[in-house]
């Protein structure tokens, strides 16, 4: 009996696990969306201050209630403030690559981020990487060639920001490490985007225009889905396995697609959904060889 109501419990998490996963993912591809809408009038420091700035108090309630007062309080501020730059660097690069790409060919390179964890903790943590992920790291490369096609008449520069965004959140997610481990996962949240408000609010006064009436709610929108997403794939990370529902990351690519379709009338090439497979399937390898290592 005992052993049906664990198996009951732990299916009942995954399930959740997964349907956080599957919502957050869908707030952050519509977060992307308006981000790319905002680029047309707005520099994106101006538009991740204004988010940041919004998000802020809803961020501290968040942290407050899951986290107690305890999340509020950090023991290290300077590993926050040097991971706040590298999540600004992460943004900006990836809002600027929206303002030339599509929705899906900017998110479908930035899925290359766990081939770049992959990488950099071989190289500089020393870690112990087998012939298995290292054969899944250059498989993710071989996608992004396929979608970015250098040296074809389709190559565009532009490319380079997602890239450049994966690279950065590669260094965010292994910065994690920095953090005193006294701290839960909410003060990082936190601390990730009160840092980040405070950096892009410093950059955005140098390249700040008067706010359009009309954009308003776009900003309170981006800074609500933006927190909603966060909270939602933070939290399907304590309720269920990481290997389970790391790999619902990828429906993003689903909601990317769509969202470009309807609004701005995108349609991926052919190249650009075979690239995409190919560089899901190299996190999906990378994603199970980090859960069975963990087990």
């Amino acid at each position: 009996m005992t052993s049906h109501v664990g198996a009951d419990d732990m299916r009942s998490s995954s399930v959740t696990g997964i349907a956080l996963m599957c919502a957050g993912v869908a707030c952050l591809c519509v977060n992307d969306a308006i981000g790319k809408t905002l680029t047309a009038n707005y520099s994106p420091l101006q538009i991740l201050f204004l988010r940041n700035a919004i998000a802020l108090p809803v961020a501290a309630l968040v942290a407050l209630r899951l986290g107690g007062a305890r999340a509020l309080r950090s023991h290290r501020p300077a590993a926050h403030l040097l991971r706040g730059a590298l999540w600004l660097c992460a943004a900006t690069l990836f809002f600027t690559g929206l303002s030339h790409l599509g929705l899906a060919e900017a998110t479908t390179l930035v899925f290359v981020a766990p081939v770049f964890i992959t990488a950099l903790s071989a190289l500089f943590l020393k870690e112990r990487v087998g012939w298995r992920r290292w054969s899944a790291v250059l498989l993710g490369f071989v996608g992004v060639l396929v979608v970015v096609r250098p040296g074809s008449a389709t190559f565009q520069l532009a490319s380079l920001y997602p890239l450049s965004t994966a690279f950065f959140y590669a260094v965010l997610m292994l910065s994690a490490r920095w953090v005193d481990p006294r701290e839960s996962v909410w003060t990082l949240m936190l601390y990730l985007v009160g840092a980040g408000g405070l950096l892009s609010g410093i950059a955005s006064l140098f390249v700040w225009v008067p706010i359009r009436p009309e954009d308003l709610w776009l900003f309170v929108a981006i800074a609500l889905f933006g927190t909603a997403g966060m909270t939602m794939m933070t939290q399907a990370f304590r309720v269920a396995p990481a290997a389970m529902v790391a790999p619902f990351d990828y429906t993003a690519l689903i909601w990317a697609s769509l969202l470009g379709w309807l609004i701005w009338a995108e349609r991926p090439d052919l190249f650009t959904w075979i690239g995409a497979a190919i560089i899901i399937l190299s996190g999906m390898i990378i994603v199970l060889r980090e859960g069975r290592a963990g087990r």
